[in-house]
């Protein structure tokens, strides 16, 4: 099945996509005259994005690193001194990230580039040497594991022999569809990482370079905004729901049944996610004047997507944070006047205020 074909939803769906777009796309206009303003707050927002980006890329693959633990091995690290696979991790993804956030422009996106950029996330990698930057050699199906330890196969991901025809097919389609402006951008960078991640191209390392080449390609295309809070931080907290849509297309790979209008919808529902919130983080640094840590961040994240919460409800979603701590940050929050806080006792509940418009 061709890639147009893929793209020719019902007419609910394809209104529903056009309608996200629109939005996203409204945002964009509206960032856009933030950031020539050469607002103060702007490098702030990125350093934040950027270590929750990496913290969260690596976590989705199992890595168990805090926030806080990667933003103290970034600053401190030696390179000749990494003491688990999880650090290796860490800062492979953190030199792809950074270069891309100073050169996305620049940069083509080709089979070439992809290979170099798969090099650069596992250059610290010691068990991943043989591999890195090369196409895979052995099959990789993607498998369903369950809690009895049994696993089922999803779908079989692209042959070793058929998988660099697949992806110099789908990088020209890709660059000629972004050039040629006939499909919007966002479907198209959609639609890439939906066949990027069915093809599996590399043996391992094909979830954390799908988050880079996201990135890469809103960057290139003119959402500037992509690189002030981080989409693999949404894709973290919406893990589950993320792969359901995608699986929902790849297990029906190759055949008619291959639909993948939930897949769309949710990659541009993660976008919209991520423009409200950077919306709601820049509005809190402009109106409010406050900083907030890594550790706020998270608790404000959290409250913005579930609020009214009780400090036990948020221990329970926060379970790294001790109580005290907890306590410690909301007054701070509503002392700034980035909370509310309602009732008394055990029935104290907290939640976002709201901001003025940015």
């Amino acid at each position: 099945m061709s890639s147009e074909n893929k793209l020719e939803f019902d007419f609910s769906t394809m209104q529903e996509v056009i309608r996200r777009v629109g939005l996203i796309d409204a945002f964009r206009g509206k960032w856009g005259a933030i950031e020539q303003k050469n607002n103060r707050y702007l490098r702030e927002l990125r350093r934040v994005a950027t270590i929750e980006s990496i913290g969260s890329s690596t976590r989705i693959e199992g890595a168990i690193l805090t926030n806080e633990e990667v933003e103290r091995l970034i600053k401190n690290v030696k390179i000749t001194e990494f003491k688990t696979r999880d650090e290796q991790e860490v800062f492979g993804y953190y030199e792809a990230l950074d270069l891309i956030l100073d050169h996305a422009k620049e940069i083509d996106l080709t089979e070439a580039y992809v290979k170099q950029l798969h090099g650069v996330l596992l250059r610290y990698s010691g068990k991943d040497q043989r591999h890195r930057g090369g196409y895979k050699t052995l099959s990789n199906q993607v498998v369903a594991n369950y809690p009895d330890g049994s696993q089922r196969v999803i779908f079989n991901t692209t042959a070793p022999h058929l998988t660099e025809t697949q992806m110099y097919q789908m990088i020209k389609w890709v660059g000629g569809s972004l050039e040629g402006g006939q499909i919007h951008s966002l479907i198209v960078i959609g639609l890439f990482i939906y066949e990027f991640l069915s093809i599996h191209p590399f043996q391992d390392g094909n979830g954390r370079l799908s988050q880079l080449l996201t990135t890469l390609l809103l960057l290139k295309m003119g959402y500037d905004f992509a690189q002030y809070v981080s989409f693999e931080n949404i894709i973290e907290q919406r893990k589950a729901d993320y792969y359901r849509a995608l699986m929902a297309g790849q297990q029906h790979r190759g055949t008619e049944k291959e639909v993948i209008g939930d897949w769309i919808i949710s990659f541009l529902d993660c976008l919209q996610t991520l423009t409200s919130r950077l919306e709601s983080k820049y509005a809190l640094y402009k109106d409010k004047g406050g900083y907030l840590n890594e550790r706020q961040q998270q608790i404000l994240v959290t409250l913005q997507e579930h609020h009214p919460l009780k400090v036990s409800d948020l221990s329970t979603r926060l379970p790294h944070l001790s109580i005290n701590t907890l306590k410690k940050d909301l007054q701070y929050m509503v002392q700034q006047g980035m909370l509310e806080k309602l009732g008394a006792l055990k029935a104290t509940v907290y939640l976002v205020k709201p901001t003025k418009s940015s």
